[in-house]
């Protein structure tokens, strides 16, 4: 190889991004905007080491169940995370109104209040 072939790689690979700089990209662009709200909460739950769940609805699971169930301190909560102006359905509304009725806490949790309910229900 010659100097200038040396050269011309050299400059190549410096302006290619790491595999872990890849993936963190791929991962944010695959991700939609209500995941990225679920990460923050799984991450701050892991933190905490907070027992949690998330239900599976396709198939065998029941639909309309909050996206997240939590165990926290012997308390019950229901989380269901949206993003933006995304509203509940109907049949999520009512398995959150169930779990209040059941003393458990159902919450609907948004980008823009994650941190508060966070901090609010779990420190």
């Amino acid at each position: 190889m010659t100097k200038e072939e040396i050269r011309y790689w050299a400059k190549f690979w410096k302006r290619q991004p790491t595999l872990e700089q890849q993936e963190k990209e791929e991962f944010d662009m695959a991700m939609t905007p209500e995941g990225k709200v679920k990460e923050v909460v799984k991450k701050y739950l892991k933190q905490k080491e907070i027992y949690y769940i998330m239900p599976s609805t396709g198939g065998y699971g029941s639909s309309g169940a909050p996206d997240i169930v939590v165990c926290h301190k012997g308390k019950f909560y229901g989380l269901e995370i949206k993003s933006g102006a995304n509203k509940p359905t109907a049949l999520q509304l009512d398995n959150l109104e169930r779990i209040e009725d059941n003393g458990g806490h159902a919450v609907v949790i948004n980008e823009s209040n994650v941190n508060s309910y966070m901090e609010l229900f779990f420190s």
